[in-house]
């Protein structure tokens, strides 16, 4: 039997980025793409999303939960102790423009600490047992996703390892990891091996090549041999484009005649 083509989902917070964000959703269609993500959809009013959604044709598949103020370098609230009835309100606002986009996955980035790692920690786990169980309510897959720390300076969770530890400790089903290849080869490597290993419990998958997280073919990531290894373990989920087009948004997708 031939294996099932791998679905991929274009990041309009890194693609089209030329244009207004409402219009890359028929940007993204127009090139292909049957889904999309990004990182945050709450400045834009959830009605209007909605009807871009429906008129460009593509399925929303997963954005992240608010994230304090990123444009000052904050990245996740989720282990601020100071911030649980932000994160806390922020998990019911996210829920709302997920159920008005149909998304089912919601993204939770834990943040730079300001506390000790304990404390950090701790509160981290309150948290995502907290939005795990209002999302799985929803029927929204929660995911917690490792940022490297050469971009991302302090963040919490770097590693496979370190967020699956806290997956172990928050104790909920409704609780994957979003695997994020760029990042991992940053941090740890072993990019074959983790996927084989950690498949079952991997809820999301976004790729961008090492260095530059420009487009696949890039670097020096072999991502023919990982989409390879992907259809043979069966992977049916989302693959996010989250990389920054070395030229155009356009002329970035050669690669992925060949995968969809």
């Amino acid at each position: 039997m031939p294996a099932m083509p791998l679905q991929f989902s274009a990041n309009l917070s890194f693609l089209f980025t030329e244009l207004d964000f409402p219009e890359r959703f028929g940007a993204a269609a127009r090139a292909g793409f049957r889904g999309v993500e990004f990182h945050f959809p709450y400045e834009f009013d959830k009605a209007v999303l909605a009807e871009v959604m429906l008129t460009s044709g593509v399925e929303v598949v997963l954005f992240n939960l608010p994230a304090g103020n990123w444009a000052a370098g904050e990245r996740g609230i989720a282990c601020l102790p100071e911030r649980k009835a932000e994160f806390q309100e922020g998990v019911g606002r996210a829920i709302e423009y997920a159920e008005a986009l149909g998304c089912t996955r919601l993204n939770c980035l834990a943040g730079i600490p300001t506390a000790s790692r304990d404390t950090a920690l701790e509160t981290l786990h309150d948290n995502l047992r907290f939005a795990a169980a209002l999302t799985q309510r929803a029927g929204i897959r929660l995911l917690l996703e490792p940022l490297n720390t050469r971009d991302n300076p302090g963040f919490l969770i770097a590693t496979t390892a370190q967020a699956l530890q806290v997956i172990d400790a928050v104790g909920s089903r409704n609780l994957q990891l979003q695997y994020d290849i760029y990042h991992a080869q940053v941090m740890e490597g072993d990019l074959a091996r983790t996927l084989e290993t950690h498949l079952p419990r991997i809820g999301h998958i976004q790729i961008a090549d090492n260095p530059g997280r420009h487009e696949p073919g890039t670097g020096e990531i072999r991502f023919p041999f990982l989409f390879e290894r992907l259809q043979q373990l069966g992977y049916a989920g989302w693959i996010g484009c989250e990389y920054q087009p070395s030229g155009e948004s356009v002329d970035s997708f050669g690669w992925l005649d060949t995968w969809r």
